[in-house]
């Protein structure tokens, strides 16, 4: 099984609000269908869900009521795009079901504190893909945060303990320096944890609520400490993804599990 995160960065324009790549989702769904393996798939938010939340400060918690409203909105536009993605999949026939994580999760100070991982399980067992994404969610202590997709991805990791987590996002894999802002940045094939660490990765130009790169840096060494493997692939190449899955030899970085 491979629990597989499709970036905002990939299927959304995200300087541009509510901007879905079409033909890009649709060859993502072929890629996926044709590798015919068992998958969890998790998608970001991209420019309908950042920019709003940015807007109204959610990853703030609740300071004002206006924020309920840009709750409210965030909260539909994700889910419009979580309907995008699944027409995409269901076009491609594949079986794909959404689960809204502000309905199976709860937050506490932004960080997720409890999953229904079940629902998912018995879904997989059904031979459903299951197809989740970042939201907006309520939080015990803030009253409501955001849960980014790159928090589930790793929770669902250490639960299910997938063959490998893939992020799919605009570039080649991992680069000394932010290789959008540094033309000299070198690509990196494989590492481990200890040398993510020395990385000095800067933010992204367009910088979104979940941090970019840096947060997903983190997410990564969670990761990879329970012994699962972590690819990152560039989903605007034709076939990397599913010569991934299909375990032939592309241009991707690996992040190599380590269980502690």
């Amino acid at each position: 099984m491979f629990i597989i995160k499709f970036g905002g960065s990939v299927i959304t324009d995200k300087a541009k609000e509510c901007c879905f790549k079409q033909e890009i989702v649709d060859r993502l769904a072929s890629e996926l269908k044709h590798a015919n393996k068992k998958i969890i798939l998790i998608h970001g938010a991209g420019s309908f869900g950042h920019i709003l939340a940015k807007k109204y400060k959610l990853n703030d918690g609740y300071r004002q009521k206006k924020q309920v409203e840009g709750f409210a909105l965030t909260q539909a536009m994700v889910q419009r795009l979580n309907n995008l993605v699944l027409a995409s999949l269901h076009n491609h026939d594949l079986p794909a079901v959404s689960i809204p994580p502000h309905a199976v999760l709860s937050l506490s100070n932004h960080k997720i504190s409890r999953v229904d991982y079940s629902i998912f399980q018995k879904y997989l067992d059904l031979g459903f893909l299951p197809v989740s994404f970042g939201d907006v969610s309520l939080d015990n202590k803030l009253g409501f945060s955001i849960c980014s997709g790159d928090q589930l991805v790793q929770l669902l990791a250490v639960e299910f303990k997938p063959e490998k987590v893939i992020f799919v996002f605009d570039e080649d894999g991992l680069y000394s320096t932010n290789p959008k802002g540094d033309k000299n940045a070198t690509f990196i094939e494989q590492t481990t944890i200890k040398d993510l660490d020395k990385l000095a990765i800067q933010l992204n130009t367009h910088a979104d609520v979940t941090q970019g790169m840096k947060g997903k840096l983190y997410t990564i060494k969670q990761i990879a400490r329970v012994g699962v493997d972590t690819v990152l692939l560039n989903g605007n190449i034709h076939n990397r993804l599913y010569d991934t899955l299909k375990g032939k030899k592309v241009k991707h970085t690996i992040i190599m599990g380590e269980e502690v």
